[in-house]
């Protein structure tokens, strides 16, 4: 006989319809993160000496592969920051999952990195997580802020600013990759009205440089910025294929200001010889990207040019790792980290060019790589995950990790 059920166990399956899924998976959650740690090669030796980093965005996307990979191949203690919701009528969200993951690698490594669940544009969330980096470490080494939110509240003067995914100026008529409920892909086209000023700038207000400044401000004043402290903001340019909408539009305004924000950050860390970069990643199937119009569609014509030629996440992460930890980083004339080079190559665009200009409804399948496109989509929520028995209950309230007893640095 199988053992009783617990009152959180059940077979969970994907509900939802578009790119939003409503429940995830947990074994699959915690074999996506397994999986992702498999990329990174182990390290050539120990480290001289534990380096110290806090992760904003910790649960999801570029932000959980750079955790991975420093946990793994650089040896990071720190803090890791997500803001997930628990179990309850539904499952958990998949950060909150992948979370519990990346927690046990970080135990097993022997690394004292702590989890916080808590919402990272909060005053009391940055007073929170000094006072555990003041307590465990004495300061800080690296800080990786990846960041994307639908809205943000400024804790100084309590207005909540919505971001919008708009072109500026006029209208834009795009196509974009789209799932029935039988899982059939199409393509629509989608036209998308042009943001007004106020949204432009509330944007800007969510996903520009303002909370990144915040918080390399709030560890400063703390005294926790080590001797060479360096910072950096994910950001993405992408293709001339979605510039109307993305890189043209509100979130390209406000991946300017972060841009901006870094050189304004360089010289206020030049007291502890710190530097701030922005680092342009590549394209990747991201949460984020699925809810702008094209970049689906655009991501699977890239899949179908490159192949296995398509660098991972993690894969993405390591290099970012490998920038700032050197003395001189790879940076372009704008003085950003490129980890993008392989898709803006001409080669490539110009391959995916074509096949966006002569996509039909009967050449969709051979031009771009739908399987995998869904594939991936489908993991972030722990489905379609090799090695998983979805077939069977899963336990669904897992408990948050809880910060473990100060681990002896080396």
């Amino acid at each position: 006989m199988h053992p009783p059920l617990t009152p959180s166990e059940r077979v969970v399956a994907p509900t939802g319809r578009g790119y939003l899924l409503l429940e995830s998976h947990p074994a699959g959650c915690r074999r996506s993160v397994e999986l992702m740690r498999a990329e990174v090669p182990a390290p050539d030796g120990p480290p001289a000496r534990r380096p110290t980093a806090l992760v904003i965005g910790s649960s999801a996307g570029y932000g959980l592969a750079s955790t991975i990979a420093g946990l793994v191949r650089y040896g990071i203690d720190g803090v890791g920051i997500g803001w997930e919701r628990p179990a309850g009528h539904r499952t958990a969200t998949a950060g909150w999952y992948r979370t519990v993951a990346a927690d046990a690698i970080a135990r097993e490594l022997g690394a004292d990195f702590s989890f916080l669940n808590a919402d990272a544009f909060a005053d009391t969330t940055k007073s929170e997580t000094l006072d555990l980096l003041a307590e465990r470490f004495g300061g800080v080494d690296y800080l990786i802020y990846s960041v994307a939110a639908p809205r943000r509240t400024d804790p100084r003067s309590g207005t909540t600013h919505q971001s919008v995914l708009k072109p500026l100026g006029a209208p834009h008529t795009t196509r974009n990759l789209e799932f029935a409920d039988d899982g059939a892909a199409y393509v629509r086209e989608v036209t998308v009205d042009p943001a007004t000023e106020a949204e432009t700038a509330a944007t800007v207000r969510v996903m520009g440089g303002e909370d990144w400044s915040r918080w390399v401000g709030a560890l400063a004043e703390r005294g926790l910025l080590r001797d060479g402290f360096r910072t950096v903001a994910l950001t993405y340019v992408g293709s001339p294929l979605t510039s109307a909408i993305y890189r043209n539009g509100t979130i390209g305004a406000a991946k300017a200001d972060l841009e901006a924000t870094a050189g304004a950050l360089t010289e206020r860390l030049a007291a502890v010889g710190g530097r701030a970069f922005t680092s342009v990643s590549g394209a990747a199937v991201t949460q984020a990207l699925t809810a702008i119009p094209g970049i689906p569609l655009y991501v699977s014509l890239l899949r179908g040019v490159l192949g296995d030629r398509f660098p991972s996440p993690v894969q993405q992460a390591l290099q970012l790792w490998e920038q700032l930890t050197a003395d001189r980083p790879d940076m372009d004339d704008s003085g950003r980290i490129r980890l993008d080079r392989w898709e803006l190559s001409e080669p490539v665009q110009a391959a995916v060019a074509e096949r966006w200009q002569s996509l039909t409804p009967g050449n969709l399948a051979e031009s771009a790589d739908i399987a995998w496109f869904r594939g991936r989509f489908r993991s972030l929520y722990g489905f379609d995950v090799p090695g998983v028995d979805y077939a069977a209950p899963v336990a669904t309230d897992l408990p948050w990790p809880v910060p473990s007893p100060r681990c002896a640095r080396g």
